[in-house]
This record gives structure tokens, C-alpha cells and sequence, in this order.
């Protein structure tokens, strides 16, 4: 019997990057490489098979681990695209090597299967083509605002929410001071500082999103690429490899939406976004509040940026050295507004 670890990643791709790997299935095949996964689109559908990887809070090294994670992909996208996840399917290896995907042969690798989604019909796909309009985020709103209150309020001690902050500042800024990234460490060192006086000075405000029972297991990593307004408003790539990161403020979440808008140029979300959000639930936070969010989640996004550097085979370097420093930015300025 073949051992699954003989079948190289390499050997994975190849195939899944074939028509004939699909039975029933119309190409050609596009193949698109990210961060932890190798996705591979048919005409109607796409295949994603999780890298065999483990960093930070992040652990995809055995097959199990990889199904585990796939079949929980599916179980937490459910929630806000039912029709799209349609399940996880093995890839087998027989014998004589040979790979198919729900064959009889030993399980090599999983596989989570979803329905192709047009790429035009982004949030972000719209707002850089100038179509969106008021009306398609007062609709995101309204969808979030009723994932949210279907949620199970989270019991999360209010020391260990403004301590989860202080920790992540720290790491990132730890990260961001790397000499071989070399960012402009009067930057990274002045907006951490602003960030973190913002616990320090008004840690009760974050203390009452907690006592209040604002905290849900949300989506955790809501990006405009990730909100679909056309044919019909779908979320989809819920972050799925750690509980922990999906426990958040909405106004978080969606402060994080609002923050990448704002990266590609669409300033105007922020204001539908949280005006239909309040009107819907009673909950505006107030500017500051949403501020430090923002530059919290662009200070990590920064650091994610940078982390592609690490990358033995990191083909765009100046990409992500260039996101890095954009998103240094955002967070700087974030920083600068506060207190």
C-alpha cells in the first residue's frame, strides 16, 4: 500500500491542475496559489487543498490536521453561504501511485469542494469598478447584523480582552522590527505606542463591549474580497484554523471590513456601513473606539504583508514589502486620531 506521505505537494498540484482530475467538469483549469492553500477553479466549481504548513496559531502539518480544518471550513461557511460549501472530498493515491479524488485508493490528501462564485461580484471587485453603491452595504449590514444577533454571546473576561490587545501589539511590533523586513521602525514604534495607550486610558470602554455581551464567534477575517453582493450577498473564507480569532466585537469585524475598503480607495464604506449598522441594532460605536479597531487589524494586516518575505520561494517581494508599508500607514494614521 502506497504511504500518503510519498505523494508530494508538488505531485498534488499537478494533478488537481489537470481537467481530467474532474470527471464531469469543464475547464481549462485556472490554479491560483495563496498564503495557506492551493485553489483550483473549474467552470463551476472550486477545489482548495490546505498547505501542509504550521505557523502561528496555525497548524495544517499532518493529513488529519488538514481534514479536521476542511471539514470545519465548511461546517463555519455554512452559516453565511450555505450553497456554496458543498462538502470535503478525499484525494486518493492508489497503488501504483496514481491520484483521483474520491477514489478507492489510500487518502493522500482532502479536499474542501464549493461553488464557483464570479469574481466581478465582490464587494471589492465592485467598489474598484465604481458600481458599488449605498444601497449593496446597507445590505451587508443588515446580513451581519442578523448573523450576529444569531450568535451565542461569548463569556470572555474583560482583563483577557485588553490583554489580548496589549499581546498582539507587542508580537507585532516584535515582528515589524525584523532588520531583514526594514521598516521605518519611528512608524511601527509610534503607532504601537498610541494603540496600546489606548488600552491603558480607555481599557473600560473596551471592558463594557465585554459586559454588554458584544463578544460572538463572527466570521474572522471579513475582507471585501470575501463579500460577494452579485448574483446574490453571499460571505464566504470564514477564518477556520483558530477558534480564538474568530471571538470579536462585531463593530471590530466590521471595523476590519471597513479598514480594507478604505485600503483600495473606499472611503464612503465606513459611514454606510456603521450608519445602517446602528440604525439596525442600536449600536454605533463611537469614532475613537472604531479607530483603534481599524488600526489594530491594519498594524497585523502589515505584519501578515511582511511574513510573505519569509517565503523560500516568495515570488513578489517588493508586492508585499509595498502592502506592508500601506497598510503601516493606515495603521499610523489610525494611531494619530486617538486620544
Amino acid at each position: 500500500m502506497i504511504q500518503p506521505e510519498s505523494v508530494s505537494l508538488a505531485d498534488k498540484v499537478a494533478f488537481l491542475s489537470q481537467l481530467s482530475a474532474y470527471p464531469g467538469e469543464a475547464g481549462p483549469i485556472e490554479t491560483k496559489e495563496t498564503h495557506m492553500s492551493w485553489v483550483f477553479l473549474t467552470d463551476r466549481h472550486a477545489y482548495k487543498m490546505k498547505k501542509p504548513m504550521r505557523q502561528e496559531r496555525l497548524d495544517f502539518s499532518t493529513r488529519e490536521r488538514r481534514q479536521f480544518f476542511c471539514e470545519e471550513e465548511v461546517r463555519l461557511n455554512r452559516r453565511l453561504a450555505p450553497a456554496v460549501y458543498l462538502g470535503t472530498l478525499p484525494l486518493t493515491a492508489a497503488d501504483d501511485g496514481t491520484l483521483a479524488i474520491g477514489g478507492d485508493g489510500t487518502v493522500a490528501d482532502w479536499l474542501v469542494k464549493m461553488r464557483r462564485l464570479p469574481a466581478d461580484g465582490t464587494l471589492e471587485a465592485m467598489a474598484l469598478a465604481g458600481r458599488l453603491r449605498r444601497e449593496h452595504v446597507e445590505a451587508v449590514a443588515e446580513r451581519m447584523a442578523g448573523f450576529y444577533a444569531g450568535c451565542v454571546r461569548e463569556r470572555v473576561a474583560d482583563r483577557d480582552y485588553r490583554r489580548q490587545f496589549r499581546r498582539e501589539l507587542a508580537d507585532t511590533q516584535r515582528e515589524l522590527r525584523r532588520p531583514e523586513f526594514a521598516m521605518p521602525l519611528h512608524v511601527v514604534d509610534r503607532a504601537v505606542d498610541r494603540l496600546a495607550r489606548f488600552v491603558d486610558v480607555e481599557g473600560a470602554r473596551l471592558d463594557a463591549r465585554v459586559r454588554e455581551d458584544r463578544i460572538v464567534e463572527g466570521h474572522g477575517d471579513l475582507r471585501p474580497e470575501h463579500v460577494y453582493l452579485e448574483p446574490e450577498l453571499l460571505v464566504t473564507d470564514c477564518l477556520e484554523f483558530d477558534r480564538g480569532l474568530r471571538l470579536v466585537d462585531p463593530a471590530d469585524e466590521l471595523g476590519y471590513l471597513a479598514m480594507e475598503c478604505e485600503h483600495i480607495g473606499a472611503t464612503r464604506v465606513h459611514d454606510w456601513l456603521f450608519d445602517a449598522y446602528g440604525a439596525i441594532t442600536g449600536d454605533r460605536p463611537a469614532d475613537d473606539l472604531l479607530g483603534f479597531y481599524k488600526g489594530c487589524r491594519a498594524l497585523h494586516r502589515a505584519k501578515l504583508s511582511i511574513w510573505h518575505l519569509d517565503e523560500p520561494d516568495c515570488r513578489r517581494p517588493d508586492h508585499w514589502r509595498g502592502r506592508a508599508h500601506d497598510y503601516l500607514e493606515q495603521a499610523a494614521i489610525a494611531a494619530e486620531r486617538l486620544l
